[in-house]
């Protein structure tokens, strides 16, 4: 089949403005991630002496860095339109985000719609696969605070302790509120087979857009944040809520992210951004923490309700184009999420001066010493 003049013109064009977009992404890794590290090393003795502030500067920092992520795919075409209820009407509160996991872009997009939510973004801990340790953006996840999961049988039990100490020693003494996971525990198309056969033998219900979830990193966040007053179960850092004065995790958010014809966006496409624009879709749907049951078998059961209930969102998001209304609602209102053209090239531009300063600051000291 022969190329037109046209076609090739179009594939040239792609492939220069991937290359030069994936160049962008390169040199904005290489000054934005050694500043956040340099800035905090640099605020050590705050740290020592008031480190609720530290913290606080910290969060920013780490906003910014997100939202560098969040901006290669917003000036790619790659937006955001959100359903269901206001997450901002509880953003100030402690909550967990609850989200089903199609591919690397997922987190991205947590990252781009996230980003008008208040102080959510600063405050908030990611439970990632310890796979992203490794990643350029590792160090900042390290620093941050967040928990680096190990997936498998072999790990699992060890993990969950892990994820219990982890949380008793930074969630409160950071600040955070937000706690963000994915119970499935693995990419759509990886384990659904696996979970089909599971279902399939348990007499569960048969899922094609979603996994059955694990218990086990949601059961160990509700026991360790959940205030005891909450839902009658002993929260592990009890003397860390009664210090801080914290009222506990009060919400779970189930999120929902939805892409045109079931076709996610990975992170190369999120980086390159060599696919036409495209709107996904984000579901919010909140709970109050006390109608979350605090029993293993009962916890089960609401946490696969919850994902039965994914199911059947994403089944009439393909079928239609959009969101079912809420029940007693007879229209499904949408909100397009939007970001600051201004305010992303002020923090990318930030981004290179924190860079440019860092070089001079070290050039005067090599020259200084040598």
């Amino acid at each position: 089949m022969a190329v037109t003049l046209e076609q090739a013109q179009r594939v040239g064009y792609t492939c220069l403005k991937a290359l030069l977009r994936f160049a962008f992404m390169v040199a904005n890794n290489l000054v934005a991630i050694p500043s956040y590290v340099l800035y905090l090393i640099m605020l050590q003795p705050l740290r020592m002496l008031d480190s609720k502030r530290f913290w606080y500067i910290e969060g920013v920092l780490f906003k910014w860095l997100l939202a560098m992520v969040a901006s290669w795919g917003w000036w790619a075409g790659y937006t955001v339109v959100e359903w269901g209820d206001d997450v901002k009407a509880v953003s100030e509160d402690e909550a967990m985000v609850l989200v089903n996991h199609q591919a690397t872009g997922d987190v991205c997009t947590l990252m781009m719609c996230l980003q008008d939510k208040g102080t959510v973004v600063r405050q908030m801990m990611w439970l990632m696969d310890h796979i992203f340790k490794y990643t350029n953006f590792g160090i900042v996840s390290l620093i941050h605070g967040d928990f680096f999961i190990r997936q498998g049988k072999t790990h699992r039990d060890q993990q969950l302790v892990l994820l219990k100490d982890h949380l008793e020693k930074y969630y409160r003494s950071r600040n955070r509120k937000w706690i963000v996971l994915f119970p499935e525990g693995g990419f759509l198309r990886k384990r659904r087979e696996t979970s089909q056969a599971f279902a399939k033998k348990n007499n569960l219900p048969f899922l094609e857009h979603v996994t059955l979830p694990r218990l086990g990193a949601t059961q160990v966040i509700l026991k360790t944040l959940v205030a005891p007053q909450e839902n009658g179960t002993p929260a592990g850092g009890d003397t860390v809520i009664k210090e801080s004065k914290s009222k506990g995790l009060q919400w779970v958010i189930d999120t929902t992210i939805a892409y045109p014809r079931g076709d996610p966006i990975d992170i190369q496409t999120w980086i390159l951004g060599y696919r036409q624009p495209t709107v996904t879709h984000v579901h919010y749907r909140i709970f109050p923490v006390k109608d979350v049951p605090a029993e293993p078998e009962a916890l089960t059961d609401w946490l696969y309700q919850r994902f039965i209930e994914k199911e059947d969102l994403l089944t009439h998001f393909y079928e239609t184009g959009a969101f079912p209304p809420p029940k007693g609602q007879t229209k499904a209102i949408s909100r397009e999420m939007t970001l600051s053209n201004l305010w992303l090239v002020g923090i990318q531009s930030l981004a290179f001066l924190s860079g440019g300063m860092w070089y001079c600051i070290f050039q005067y000291l090599y020259h200084c010493l040598f």
